[in-house]
């Protein structure tokens, strides 16, 4: 019989709800005008990079005024470096205004 670890399947859960939280941003965004709908792969390994690096924190980025949005959206996007694959931790001096305390 398997043993059902707790932590892992709570572990899971969390990282479902999260990456469900980044769709929510990018359709915010699209709404927004800042990104294309052909970008979301793109925009969807950025989003995740960024919360990976600062722990964002998703909730009060979707639901900040348009402006703080639009701040970190476009600074995560404009800032990071891709090269060295996935996922990425260089943002240059980039700090998101939503990222974890």
């Amino acid at each position: 019989m398997k043993k059902i670890d707790f932590r892992q399947r709570a572990a899971k859960t969390e990282e479902r709800k999260r990456k469900s939280k980044y769709a929510d941003v990018m359709v915010r965004a699209t709404v927004m005008g800042l990104m294309k709908p052909d970008e979301d792969v793109d925009r969807m390994m950025d989003i995740e990079s960024a919360d990976k690096k600062f722990n964002m924190r998703l909730d009060e980025w979707l639901n900040a005024d348009d402006f703080n949005f639009a701040h970190d959206f476009y600074g995560i996007v404009n800032n990071i470096n891709r090269e060295k694959g996935f996922p990425a931790t260089d943002f240059g001096f980039f700090v998101p205004r939503f990222s974890g305390k």
